[in-house]
């Protein structure tokens, strides 16, 4: 199907929108995605959550502002990276352990101390007097907070700070903090040496501005976590979730907010680049916060961590538009189109076909109306009139057979109509190392290629793209191609000029879950495995449930629409993982198993990062 649908990239000019702040995908084309397909990178912030705060916070922290542009660009990655930490699963789960919250709320307590100096600091460099009475407001917020903290480890006849050092992570964050609300950033000589009003008031904004994340990241977790009180009762952590998830405590961070852009104003754009470093900054001390708290029971997370050492993990992803930002074919497809009109206008004795790009670009779309109308017939039929109660896999097979050899069919046209022919292997290549992987892709193959000695794993890619040498090249110009096994077609070649002909060796959804099995055949002989499988499409629906682990990039309605008719369950990730730590503290022995029918979905490949390889602190 995927094969020849990719043909649909090609029928309108690209039209990217102009409130997105992520990489267009006419960055690398002019063409569109197809019906039915994700035509954006996936959104920045996790479906956990759609959006970082409330219809109040969205009011009061307007689209432009300098707070808000900060969280979006950290939320993306460092709060996937927070939530998704043993501590927080474990806490969410009802299962964590008091001695790992004792210690917690005791580092935290080290680290408020320092938070209400830093307001302190802030409160006499500000020079405005609405200004300083709301860093008053904040600061006594945050001596509530201690108070409260002090009360909880009285009763468990603690002092922590006398009886609990700072652990080394704490005292990094508080460092950090005390050393910006003194000045000491980039370079600067310090608030007691600051003359003039202005340049006093730019090191309370710079404090605030390393101040901020904390509030906003607490205010969103406290949100995330709600939703595990209404199916507990009795939760264990339930005045700790209510505190961070209080409509006083999103108050609170909106008014930070307010104040970091009140005092941006009047800045210059390198200042606010320092502000962003220090926003940045903080918000990854506060993933390693979270990371370091000692957690001493079996944890879900990461799954590098879950898996027994001598065990084999196995990770397998599609390619298009899990990997990606555009379908590859797109590019393939206006190299094609560009190569006839480069042969037709250069005169040279050649092959190639001299059909003028525009009839070229018709006879794509004539390819691309027939597969529509006929792709949408064959969904529709090899639907159940029912639901299904739960996954009726060997069903889904037969059903998926029958659009196997409907888009075997459909593809035979595109080989037979002779579009492919004439693209030179130079351009693929170039076309490839220009293709923008989706955000935290590259990151996820970067650390597996940094940590692999360390990490019993294999990985594979499992695609219909057109041709393997276009994935080889998007990964190698990124650094990740070192321990991909790529499996895809091929073009055919004459020289290094394309004949138009495919090599066929994975164009349908039977084709891939063969490889797999086959692939996991062949592993499962030599040592226990654990599978996961990450995708996007109905192409990739019988390898997503094969897996042990099945999970959902993207938001395709039409994986979403045959699954469930299968009886499929599509699940968050991390609402999934909470379930899963309750659990292993059952001694489930199994928590992972193939065709279970649930499958998890993701907003973010920093969700997927975080889960399977932990963070850069786990």
């Amino acid at each position: 199907m995927r094969l020849l649908r990719r043909l649909l990239y090609l029928r309108l000019p690209c039209r990217p929108t102009s409130t997105s702040s992520s990489p267009s995908p006419c960055s690398t084309t002019t063409t569109t995605p197809a019906p039915g397909r994700p035509n954006h990178p996936i959104p920045i912030l996790r479906r956990m959550s759609t959006s970082c705060s409330s219809a109040a916070a969205a009011a009061v922290v307007a689209e432009g502002s300098a707070a808000r542009r900060f969280w979006i660009a950290a939320s993306s990655r460092e709060a996937a990276f927070a939530a998704y930490t043993p501590f927080l699963v474990s806490l969410a789960a009802g299962a964590l352990r008091l001695d790992s919250f004792r210690q917690y709320i005791a580092q935290d307590a080290h680290f408020l101390h320092a938070f209400a100096r830093a307001y302190e600091m802030a409160e006499e460099c500000a020079d405005d007097d609405d200004d300083k009475a709301t860093i008053t407001v904040l600061r006594n917020a945050i001596l509530r907070e201690l108070n409260l903290h002090a009360s909880v480890l009285q009763k468990w006849g603690l002092d922590p700070r006398k009886e609990i050092p700072s652990s080394p992570a704490t005292t990094k964050y508080t460092d950090f903090l005390l050393a910006t609300a003194t000045g000491k950033v980039d370079g600067g000589k310090g608030s007691d040496k600051m003359v003039t009003p202005f340049e006093k008031t730019k090191i309370a904004a710079y404090t605030v501005g390393a101040m901020t994340p904390c509030m906003r990241l607490y205010a969103y977790l406290g949100k995330e976590l709600t939703v595990f009180l209404k199916q507990d009762e009795n939760h264990p952590y339930k005045k700790w979730i209510e505190t961070y998830a209080s409509s006083d405590f999103e108050g609170n961070a909106l008014q930070i907010e307010e104040l970091l852009d009140k005092l941006s104003v009047s800045l210059t754009g390198e200042e606010l680049e320092i502000i962003g470093k220090l926003y940045q900054q903080a918000m990854r001390l506060e993933v390693e916060f979270f990371s370091s708290q000692t957690v001493d029971q079996p944890v879900v997370i990461p799954l590098s961590r879950y898996c027994d050492p001598k065990d084999k993990l196995l990770i397998f992803c599609d390619f298009d538009l899990t990997c990606t930002v555009v379908d590859s074919s797109a590019v393939l497809a206006e190299i094609a189109i560009l190569s006839h009109q480069k042969a037709s206008q250069g005169g040279a004795d050649s092959s190639l076909d001299r059909t003028k790009s525009a009839d070229l670009r018709n006879s794509w779309n004539m390819l691309s109306n027939q597969y529509t109308e006929e792709y949408e017939q064959c969904i529709a039929s090899l639907l159940p009139p029912e639901e299904a109660r739960s996954v009726d896999y060997d069903q889904l097979y037969k059903s998926l057979g029958v659009l196997s050899e409907f888009e075997k069919l459909a593809n035979s046209r595109v080989v037979d109509s002779g579009v492919l022919r004439g693209m030179n292997l130079d351009d693929i290549r170039k076309a490839g190392e220009r293709l923008i992987l989706q955000d935290g892709c590259k990151n996820f193959y970067q650390k597996i290629g940094k940590t692999r000695e360390n990490l019993n794993l294999d990985v594979h890619i499992l695609s219909y793209c057109w041709c393997a040498e276009l994935i080889r090249s998007a990964f190698s110009s990124v650094g990740c191609l070192n321990g991909l096994n790529i499996h895809s077609n091929e073009f055919a070649f004459e020289g290094s000029v394309s004949t138009g002909h495919i090599n066929r060796q994975m164009e349908s959804p039977l084709d891939k879950v063969e490889k797999f099995k086959s692939i996991k055949s062949d592993m499962g002989a030599t040592a226990p495995l654990l599978s996961v499988y990450i995708g996007d499409s109905i192409g990739d629906l019988l390898c997503l449930l094969e897996a042990d682990i099945g999970i959902v990039v993207g938001s395709s309605i039409t994986l979403r629409r045959v699954g469930k008719q299968f009886g499929v369950s599509f699940v968050p990730l991390f609402p999934g993982l909470v379930e899963k730590q309750r659990q292993i503290e059952k001694e489930e022995s199994t928590i992972f198993k193939a065709r279970s029918g649930t499958l998890y979905t993701v907003s973010s490949w920093s969700e997927i990062h975080a889960f399977i390889l932990g963070n850069d602190f786990s």
